[in-house]
């Protein structure tokens, strides 16, 4: 017979809801998106409006029952897939402080400094916090975007709102406070915080660590296994999602554990790659590695038998979003009937290709670029980057255009620079540990065979894709919730549940011009990183084109 769950994918530009059936086979009942809005601040800030989330969460919801015309009452559980390493600090009601700061907020700049980059130092990071961090979680607070720096930012400058935080939690930590009243947060979601001991005998938050950093241990929530059920459906939040009161709710996971799970990717030495907003390179492996000079470490991950060792490009499908608004869309008017060709009706017996999206009619007008785009490189760090290098003042730009260089060039460049750097991230990954022959793919990149075919050709590997990719964390989250109610045994048999549906082989000319290309765009951030810091960064006192922007607007994105 099987049952229904929901799961929430709750990504950064919107939330996706989704109706599973689960049974021999995970079937997609129903979904429903609904977007909202990232604040971009000045020096760095990024910032989303939790109530955005929920009341997200609550239309779509009530749209996929709509939708499906499944009784509210066969919902058996609750599940989530969100961003991770967010700040949504509440109080004792859990009501936000302020607004959440997300993972992409480097305005951290001075706390960082002072609480990991000051005196007696190992690879830039102060000796003693690097050591006593690594013995006890085996990675360390090293990056400006680690939630600990966004913590101490709120406590250093808005001491008013710092005295009513009861609790520090995640995105969907938060979710599920709205959900059951509960405070709770996940492994993997306590571990991103990096004040996390996972070691066997452990599980908790390290007191020591918290005090080395300054945190307020009684800030920290409890700590739940991602298939635990965190409580269950409170009276208000069943009203106002449209729910039966008393469904199970599942801790679920962060995007980073979630995905792989729904990629399949959940054995040793499975290597997935997202390509969302995001995008990332994550392998399973038994035992915890670090790379520091990469910034590449093993996180705690939903299945308790295994890490995943991760890396992550800031901005992936955010780039094709730029390209989407900013070249492939026409502002001034000049090319008014190409913008309007994905948005137009064609009826059923016309002989014209019918464009789902915008997407896709730009992948059909960049299919004939050839390999290399004419020689235009594009990197993709438009709001700086992680792994393998981390600089919060690192930017995006198109390298070597000419006059013969039109837009279809610089599309396709931007496909490519960011498949450079996902091969730049899985060749440091491979210095360290053994990676899979074949790539599984996901994310929204993965509906398209055109990025797929470059991915292949770029990697040098044969890539991947399952059905539904885009859906990876939603069905996730939906195998969390079914080992939770006892449908399936384990994570594990998220490998034979999730089946690859096409496989691309790499073309071995086109690899030979981008091997030549990869090795330029690999030079770039080196060449580049002094201008940088010049035209970003947030010195001292040494006045910049960032900082001196003194009317800048906020932006929503």
């Amino acid at each position: 017979m099987g049952l229904y769950v929901l799961s929430y994918d709750v990504g950064t530009s919107g939330v996706k809801t989704c109706i599973y059936h689960i049974a021999e086979t995970i079937t997609l009942a129903a979904s429903a998106t609904e977007g909202y809005g990232l604040t971009i601040h000045e020096q760095g800030g990024a910032e989303q409006n939790p109530s955005d989330w929920w009341q997200a969460m609550c239309r779509t919801t009530r749209q996929v029952l709509r939708d499906s015309q499944i009784p509210a009452d066969l919902i058996r559980g609750i599940s989530f897939c969100a961003q991770m390493q967010g700040l949504v600090l509440v109080d004792q009601d859990g009501n936000p402080v302020r607004h959440a700061m997300s993972y992409m907020d480097h305005r951290a700049v001075q706390e960082h400094r002072d609480g990991i980059r000051h005196g007696l130092r190992i690879a830039g990071l102060n000796a003693r916090k690097l050591i006593r961090s690594l013995i006890t979680t085996r990675a360390v607070a090293a990056s400006v975007k680690d939630p600990v720096w966004k913590y101490k930012w709120v406590q250093r400058n808005e001491p008013e709102r710092f005295e009513r935080v009861y609790r520090w939690l995640d995105v969907k930590d938060y979710l599920i406070h709205r959900c059951t009243g509960e405070f709770v947060m996940t492994e993997d979601s306590a571990y991103a915080t990096l004040l996390y001991d996972a070691r066997q005998g452990k599980k908790r938050f390290s007191e020591a660590l918290c005090r080395m950093f300054g945190v307020d241990y009684n800030h920290m929530p409890r700590v739940i296994p991602s298939t635990a059920m965190a409580g269950r459906l409170i009276s208000r939040a069943a009203q106002e999602l449209g729910l039966s009161e008393g469904v199970a709710v599942f801790g679920g996971g962060g995007d980073a554990s979630l995905i792989g799970v729904g990629a399949g990717a959940v054995e040793e030495g499975d290597t997935h790659i997202y390509l969302g907003t995001s995008g990332w390179v994550s392998t399973s492996v038994r035992k915890q590695h670090l790379d520091t000079r990469h910034m590449i470490a093993s996180i705690v991950g939903a299945n308790p038998r295994y890490y995943h060792y991760f890396s992550e490009l800031e901005t992936a499908g955010k780039c094709l979003e730029w390209v989407k608004d900013h070249l492939a869309l026409d502002e001034i008017g000049v090319y008014l009937d190409q913008r309007q060709i994905a948005d137009a009706s064609v009826p059923h017996d016309s002989q014209e290709t019918v464009y789902r999206s915008l997407y896709d009619y730009m992948m059909h007008a960049i299919k004939n670029v050839p390999a290399g785009s004419n020689g235009v490189i594009f990197t993709p760090w438009l709001h700086g980057n992680r792994s393998p290098f981390e600089d919060a003042n690192a930017r995006g730009m198109f390298f070597n255009i000419s006059i013969d260089t039109g837009k279809t060039e610089l599309i396709h460049a931007v496909i490519e620079g960011i498949c450079y750097h996902l091969r730049w991230m899985l060749e440091a990954q491979e210095r360290k540990i053994r990676i899979s022959r074949i790539i599984r793919l996901v994310g929204g990149g993965a509906l398209a065979p055109l990025t797929c075919q470059i991915l292949a050709d770029i990697l040098g590997r044969e890539v991947e894709t399952v059905d539904e990719p885009h859906n990876a964390g939603a069905i996730g989250a939906a195998v969390v919730a079914a080992v939770g109610l006892g449908v399936i045994g384990s994570v594990d048999e998220a490998k034979t549940l999730i089946r690859p549906s096409r496989r691309y082989v790499p073309n071995e000319s086109n690899k030979a011009v981008y091997d030549t290309c990869f090795t330029v765009f690999q030079s770039l951030y080196a060449s580049n990183k002094k201008a940088f810091r010049q035209l970003n960064g947030i010195a001292d006192d040494k006045p910049t084109i960032h900082n001196n922007y003194k009317n800048r607007k906020e932006l929503s994105v």
